[in-house]
């Protein structure tokens, strides 16, 4: 039956919807939580970040951010961090 199929049809876009809606919600969560802690470690290492960088490093993808969490272990001043950011262009 065509309004059955066509009913399914629905269901099966919206199921798809709302698993897309959560694992996109699960990347931004662990996005938003390495920038945090990467932001207090940074701080901690170098001392305040000015907000243009801030706002670079809150664009970075997960994957970066997780290099970064390694790298600035060795930063010893801003310019580290920005050295860093200007290999990314």
């Amino acid at each position: 039956d065509r309004e059955l199929a066509f009913q399914q049809g629905i269901e099966q876009g919206i199921e798809q919807g709302i698993e897309q809606g959560i694992e996109q919600g699960i990347v931004t969560g662990k996005q938003n939580e390495a920038f945090t802690l990467i932001l207090r470690q940074l701080t901690r290492r170098i001392g305040e970040i000015p907000v243009n960088l801030v706002e670079q490093i809150r664009q970075l993808p997960i994957e970066t951010l997780e290099n970064l969490a390694e790298v600035l272990l060795d930063f010893q001043t801003e310019a580290d961090l920005r050295e860093f950011l200007h290999k990314l262009l």
